[in-house]
C-alpha cells in the first residue's frame, strides 16, 4: 500500500483495536499518567525533606518498568545541622523514597511484577552518582514487619552502601550488577 495512498485501509487498525492490543497503549497511557499523578501527589513532600523528586526516566518493558530518579537534596531548614545529620536525613528520605515509589510503581500497573529502580544524587560539579539501585518484584511483601528502614529497603531487593546512617555511592561491583540486571531485561 503506498504512503499517500486516497483510499487509506483502516481495517487492520479495527482489527488490532478488536483484538484488544488497541486497549493496551490507551490502557498503558492512562497507567502512566496515574504513576506521575501519584508521585505528584502523595510523594510532593519527603519526611526529611521538603524539595520535589525529580524523574529521569520511566520506561516500560513488557511485565517489567524501569525507574530512574534524583534523590531529593537535604533540607533548607537543615542547614544549621551538622553536615553529618543532614545528610542523614537526606540518606533516610532516599530510602523511603525508593520504598513510596516502588509501592507507587505497582499501584499504578497491575501488569508489572518486575522493576528495576535506580536513585541518582546530585553532586556539586553538575556530576550524579547512583546510591540506590534494586531489582524488586511485586510479591515481596515481608518487609512489612520491619521498622529499620534500611533493612525493610534491603528485603525488597534495594543495593545501597551506608556509611554509618549516610548513603554513599554504589560500590563499582554492586554498580555493575545492577546496571547487567538492568540490561538482562
Amino acid at each position: 500500500m503506498p504512503f499517500f495512498s486516497p483510499n487509506p485501509s483502516f481495517e487492520t487498525y479495527r482489527q488490532n483495536w478488536d483484538s484488544g492490543r488497541g486497549l493496551r497503549l490507551a490502557e498503558h497511557f492512562c497507567n502512566v499518567s496515574h504513576f506521575l499523578c501519584r508521585m505528584r501527589r502523595q510523594l510532593r513532600f519527603g519526611e526529611f525533606s521538603r524539595a520535589h523528586l525529580t524523574l529521569l526516566r520511566l520506561q516500560l518493558l513488557g511485565d517489567a518498568v524501569e525507574c530512574d530518579w534524583v534523590a531529593r537534596p537535604p533540607d533548607p531548614w537543615d542547614v544549621d545541622l551538622p553536615k553529618r545529620a543532614a545528610m542523614r536525613h537526606a540518606s533516610l528520605q532516599a530510602l523511603r523514597d525508593a520504598i513510596d515509589v516502588r509501592s507507587a510503581l505497582f499501584h499504578s500497573f497491575p501488569v508489572i511484577e518486575t522493576a528495576y529502580l535506580r536513585v541518582f544524587r546530585d553532586l556539586p560539579a553538575q556530576d550524579r552518582e547512583i546510591i540506590v539501585a534494586g531489582c524488586v518484584q511485586r510479591n515481596d511483601n515481608a518487609s512489612r514487619w520491619v521498622h529499620s528502614l534500611a533493612m525493610r529497603a534491603r528485603i525488597l531487593g534495594f543495593r545501597f552502601d551506608l556509611d554509618g546512617e549516610v548513603l554513599r555511592e554504589l560500590p563499582e561491583g554492586q554498580r555493575e550488577l545492577a546496571r547487567f540486571e538492568f540490561q538482562l531485561h
